[in-house]
């Protein structure tokens, strides 16, 4: 198992797993948006520098060759940056009959952890816990000292992980039709970086 920053060749396996989520979301911006059409857009997104290393970064868990866990996250105060690339990208496809509206999800201060999904087949390997342990690597780099994520009341799997890998609640907040726990992790002082 290799823990990398993902490439835009990833990106096509990267898309279905972010589809996981999103169907576990239930957005209704979503619903009527055919799964191919959706598929394009999400592997679009995933081969922009803005996701991959810029605003944000895509960490991607590899076995045999083949991406079967990623996380993505950002400093929370490039949310508007992040999800704007995602807004464009779907007022330039057809199948989208309305502006996407993404909800705010992140906290002041923190490295927020957007999306996390491993595939179904290999669930229950550990690479969940695999990701979330690289992911100080990151905020550190882009000077956060705490990692937020938001987990869904209705996903009691997920809460127990993140309760183990040391994430503690800090409130609740609306994300679409669901209501779900914010969740932190103090890392310690960010790293400094020299030129």
């Amino acid at each position: 198992m290799i823990i990398r920053e993902a490439r835009p060749a990833d990106a096509p396996q990267i898309a279905p797993l972010m589809n996981l989520i999103y169907d576990e979301m239930e957005l209704t911006d979503l619903e009527d948006v055919p799964g191919p059409d959706l598929l394009k857009v999400i592997t679009a997104a995933y081969r922009t520098r803005t996701y991959l290393s810029g605003a944000a970064t895509t960490v991607v868990a590899e076995a045999n060759g083949q991406v079967v866990g990623v996380a993505f996250g950002y400093p929370g105060e490039n949310e508007d940056v992040v999800d704007d690339v995602m807004t464009r990208l779907a007022a330039q496809s057809a199948a989208f009959d309305e502006p996407l509206d993404l909800d705010s999800e992140t906290a002041a201060g923190e490295w927020y952890l957007d999306s996390l999904a491993v595939s179904p087949d290999h669930q229950g390997q550990g690479i969940g816990r695999q990701l979330l342990r690289a992911l100080p690597i990151y905020a550190q780099r882009d000077r956060q000292a705490v990692i937020g994520l938001n987990v869904d009341l209705e996903n009691p799997g997920a809460m127990r992980l993140y309760e183990r890998m040391g994430y503690e609640v800090t409130g609740k907040q609306m994300i679409g039709d669901h209501e779900y726990y914010h969740m932190q992790l103090e890392i310690g002082r960010p790293i400094r970086v020299t030129n």
